[in-house]
């Protein structure tokens, strides 16, 4: 068996032809023969290859660079290892600034290929399979403001100002998708994530004030923000989601899964004062969970807009920009919604 194969058959693609077009892309063949042997020593994986350790790890770095692996020590490079699933090295690989410029255009034609006809699927039984969401749903902070019962688990702002470090990355969804028509620099990573992103150049560092301008620029554009379904202000990553690249939003999509395997809702829920409606229906086409629609109001001769308490996950996005201010939020779940520990482990 090659490296590649070995490599495809620990990610659970032994039988993809397509996976194993993106490994070869990603990785030389010595660089395949490399990771193949993580996470040993470096001086374990020289003597195997019989090759330099000098040679290992300049492979090693080229890798990390490339976001195959990722090392424990970013100075030597030990402690190295290859992904564990296919959607760890898409990730890694596509939600870099280096990504263009190293591998061009076809790496996204390859890993899309994939990713839409093989690998939707498996995400899709994946996700019905979750006991419980990893994800949350957090309120955009704007829509929220003023609300009695607002908790520092519910309030971006709370998050941004508790993280140690904090950097963006492009969104390896949109990154995917080629959705350059909206903003790629809108994944925020964490701690020793986004020192990782930092120091192979995939991303950039960011003071609290830039972070919130990144939020602030997500939220106008009617994006999602999803965060661990924890009651923690420490986590590695925060999504800022688009449905229509999202690729685990995609997945449940095609197959009929609830939007609930992948994320809980937030502690709030959308209502509206049908007298202040005017029918712009703004609201209904920033929400992304089809929750609201425009209905026939007895005495009115205009549609006022109505919100589905059961498809509204609380994202506030329908807020933020309705100018008569129909449309608010209002607090409907405890603190207890949010769990006190992580769920069993989600692999995507």
């Amino acid at each position: 068996m090659d490296a590649y194969q070995f490599l495809a058959e620990k990610n659970g693609c032994g039988g993809s032809a397509t996976y194993r077009k993106v490994l070869e892309m990603l990785m030389t063949p010595r660089q395949a023969q490399v990771a193949a042997q993580l996470p040993a020593p470096l001086k374990d994986v020289a003597t195997k290859l019989d090759i330099g350790l000098d040679q290992v790890k300049e492979e090693i770095r080229e890798l990390f660079r490339k976001g195959v692996v990722f090392p424990k020590n970013f100075e030597t490079m030990e402690g190295a290892r290859f992904p564990t699933n296919p959607a760890q090295l898409l990730d890694f690989s596509l939600g870099s600034y280096l990504v263009q410029d190293i591998f061009g255009d076809r790496l996204f034609q390859v890993w899309g290929d994939f990713a839409q006809k093989e690998d939707s699927a498996r995400l899709a039984k994946a996700f019905a399979k979750a006991e419980q969401p990893a994800a949350r749903v957090l309120p955009a902070y704007k829509a929220i403001q003023g609300i009695p019962g607002v908790s520092q688990f519910d309030d971006v702002r709370e998050i941004l100002k508790a993280a140690i470090l904090i950097a963006t990355v492009p969104c390896s969804c949109r990154n995917l998708a080629r959705k350059t028509d909206v903003i790629l620099d809108s994944c925020l990573q964490f701690g020793r994530c986004a020192e990782r992103a930092i120091v192979r150049g995939s991303g950039w560092k960011l003071s609290y004030k830039e972070a919130l301008e990144i939020v602030d620029k997500a939220e106008d554009d009617g994006e999602v923000h999803m965060w661990d379904n924890v009651q923690t202000l420490t986590a590695v990553i925060m999504c800022n989601c688009e449905k229509e690249a999202c690729r685990a939003w995609m997945p449940l999509r095609l197959y009929n899964v609830s939007v609930g395997k992948r994320a809980a809702k937030s502690r709030f829920e959308a209502t509206v004062d049908q007298r202040l409606c005017d029918g712009c229906q703004v609201c209904v086409d920033r929400c992304q969970f089809d929750a609201i629609a425009m209905t026939k109001v007895p005495g009115c001769k205009r549609l006022k807009a109505m919100v589905d308490p059961e498809k509204c996950w609380g994202c506030g996005l329908c807020v933020i920009k309705c100018d008569p201010d129909a449309v608010t939020m209002k607090l409907v779940r405890p603190l207890e919604h949010i769990p006190l520990e992580r769920p069993a482990h989600f692999e995507m």
